[in-house]
């Protein structure tokens, strides 16, 4: 059955198919999924836009794309001061969800891979990395 889901996703749905080949990839989505439910939702709404001047889209987000360091530390260790997204400057204060490293890892990759985001996967290895 996965080999004709591949098949089928690779000949009709080019842009779904790495969540196909990769099942650690589509585990992390899918449990990336679950902690945006719980903690980044309601902020930044089921469709990842955000509120415009208030709270920053993750939807398309060139953000995500220039800053991958910066978008680490955020969804670690949480966001205060100017940064600018899809041209628009925002503000705001984004507290630290209290993600462990791995569930730091789901959630971006989860953001990632979703909404027009197509960005390489994210790693508990990288995500060591990052120091506040």
């Amino acid at each position: 059955m996965k080999i004709i889901i591949l098949a089928i996703s690779v000949l009709f749905l080019p842009n779904l198919s790495p969540y196909f080949q990769n099942d650690e990839l589509s585990s992390s989505i899918g449990k990336g999924k679950l902690l945006y439910q719980d903690f980044c939702i309601t902020c930044h709404l089921p469709n990842g836009m955000g509120t415009k001047s208030v709270v920053p889209p993750l939807a398309n987000s060139d953000f995500l794309i220039k800053n991958r360091s910066e978008s680490i530390r955020s969804v670690k260790y949480g966001q205060k001061g100017n940064i600018m997204v899809n041209g628009i400057a925002y503000n705001g204060l984004m507290p630290a969800p209290g993600l462990d490293d791995d569930e730091v890892v789901d959630v971006l990759n989860y953001i990632t891979h979703s909404w027009g985001n197509d960005l390489p996967i994210f790693t508990e290895k990288e995500i060591k990395t990052i120091k506040k």
